[in-house]
């Protein structure tokens, strides 16, 4: 008989509907074998490139200071996107395009179809690292369908859990970077979601750049360097902060839910 281990609880829950912008903290969600329903549904995409926007993007600076949100609980609500300023379109409206446009300066289009380019990239970076291609095919996740993080992590590291955009963050107790442990694993959260842990989370200068009221700051990044520089698969090692999952059963979890091995 399997035996399971209890890691902690489901302490925040997040969904970010649009790729790059500010999301939505949950009190549950529905897990679908892309991850959470509606998470990374949309992106940015800056027609003169033709590339999927991110916010280290210098073209598209300010796009962290966006939030995107669904307007109900209905099965494919349209997402309403609302600038600094508080001005706001959703999805299905035709102004959308050009309220973009003209807060970056940039044509800019709302896409809910991920482009060829934006797969292939995703392709060569599990070729890279040898591992199995596990990037959803109907988000904009990066690499996996969902992240999580424990509180020992984010203490370890001493930054606003912002900075790390994750869709699950476990509390847990201990100190140090716990979830590298999770590595290979399978997790179950609440009742029924089951994960594989396939990968730890490399990071980039997105947890460096500046949100609401936190400011630019370039160090985290380099912390993460130094203290949690972990190989990813069978390539270099990169800077790593939190898991990626892949979902084995889709299922509802809870703020409160416990998390556990196996």
């Amino acid at each position: 008989m399997a035996t399971t281990q209890f890691i902690g609880t489901l302490d925040e829950l997040w969904r970010f509907p649009v790729k790059s912008m500010r999301g939505e903290r949950l009190t549950e969600a529905f897990v679908t074998e892309q991850g959470i329903q509606g998470d990374r549904a949309y992106a940015l995409l800056d027609v003169e490139t033709e590339r999927v926007v991110s916010a280290s993007n210098a073209h598209f600076p300010g796009i962290l200071e966006c939030t995107a949100a669904f307007v109900d609980d209905s099965v494919a609500p349209p997402v309403r996107i609302t600038l600094p300023s508080g001005a706001s379109a959703t999805s299905d409206s035709p102004a959308l395009s050009a309220l973009l446009s003209d807060y970056f300066h940039r044509e800019t289009e709302l896409i809910a179809t991920i482009p060829a380019s934006y797969a292939s990239r995703q392709a060569e970076f599990f070729t890279e690292v040898g591992l199995a291609l596990t990037a959803p095919t109907q988000s904009f996740m990066d690499l996996c369908p969902l992240s999580l993080i424990s509180t020992a992590t984010l203490a370890s590291l001493g930054h606003d859990r912002r900075r790390f955009r994750m869709n699950v963050i476990v509390q847990t107790e201990g100190d140090g970077f716990l979830d590298n442990a999770w590595l290979h694993h399978h997790l179950t959260i609440g009742e029924r979601l089951q994960l594989a842990v396939t990968m730890l989370d490399p990071r980039c200068v997105m947890t460096t750049l500046p949100q609401q009221e936190l400011p630019k700051d370039p160090s985290i990044l380099r912390q993460i360097v130094e203290r949690n520089s972990q190989p990813i698969g069978m390539g270099k090692a990169r800077p790593c902060a939190g898991v990626y999952a892949s979902i084995l059963q889709p299922g509802t979890i809870r703020r409160g839910e416990p998390v556990m091995f196996g």
